[in-house]
């Protein structure tokens, strides 16, 4: 216990950003710092860190107040000399770029600086990561939202059929592709056709259901990005792809659904 408490360090919140160079540390130390100040891990403390937004539960605190981040949204473990972070939460977490860890998934953290996102529907939270290559040198007033219930009232209304198509368009996003794209109209309509053959299903419909899903989400929702005026030209997979993120980020999708893929289901009706 004291040998790995000694492993074990306090970053205070005057540290200032990560991306400016850390305290000199083990190569493979890993560093993680959040609203409220963070913590560093040594390479083999045998230290699992969370972080959420649960003040007395995790050890680095990251969306004080907003009740759409976990309590525990997720876990930094040092595996096999690699450093694995786990989403635990709800909401995804971002890779600087636009490839999202979705919850369940785990991912390597690689050597340096990264900074991480949470994608909350209305802001994204950050939370810095460094992990040192070589030795270097270089909360008040929010009572009890530390503890409240995550906030589950931002997904989006599908019926089963659109959620279905939806499932079927973002499986590469949901499946964890690093550089995911939607299927193309044939795939989705090939796919379906197979899974629920009685159901006449064809280009043309697909594409169909998911234009009437991104109307809607645009004018009732006020979802940008979702039409084409809004978008610049080429517009390509855009407007597929802001839909489909725009569903993960509200958690209207999650990984969970791609069941809804499963052979096993295929005589189950999606008017049901």
């Amino acid at each position: 216990m004291t040998q790995t408490a000694s492993k074990v360090g306090v970053l205070p919140k005057e540290i200032g950003s990560l991306s400016q160079g850390v305290p000199a540390a083990l190569p493979g130390t890993l560093f993680v710092l959040g609203s409220n100040g963070g913590m560093s891990v040594a390479p083999d403390a045998d230290f699992p860190l969370l972080f959420g937004r649960n003040a007395p539960e995790v050890h680095v605190c990251v969306g004080v107040g907003d009740t759409r981040v976990s309590r525990r949204h997720g876990l930094i473990t040092r595996e096999y000399s690699r450093w694995m972070l786990r989403n635990t939460g709800k909401l995804p977490i971002r890779f600087p770029g636009s490839r999202l860890v979705l919850s369940g998934d785990r991912i390597e953290l690689t050597s340096g600086y990264t900074p991480l996102f949470i994608v909350a529907p209305r802001q994204e939270h950050l939370l810095e990561v460094r992990i040192s290559a070589h030795p270097a040198a270089g909360p008040g007033g929010v009572g009890d939202v530390y503890t409240e219930r995550t906030f589950d009232g931002d997904e989006r209304e599908l019926d089963p059929q659109e959620k279905l198509v939806l499932v079927c368009l973002a499986q590469r996003y949901l499946q964890g592709d690093p550089q995911p794209q939607p299927l193309t109209w044939a795939q989705v309509a090939d796919e379906l056709q197979e899974l629920r053959p009685d159901e006449r299903w064809s280009r043309k419909k697909a594409a169909h259901i998911v234009t009437k899903v991104r109307q809607r989400l645009s004018k009732r929702d006020g979802v940008y990005g979702l039409v084409e005026e809004e978008v610049p030209p080429p517009v390509g997979n855009a407007l597929n792809h802001n839909l489909i993120s725009d569903l993960l980020i509200t958690t209207t999708l999650t990984k969970a659904d791609l069941i809804l893929l499963d052979p096993a289901l295929r005589r189950v009706s999606t008017r049901g």
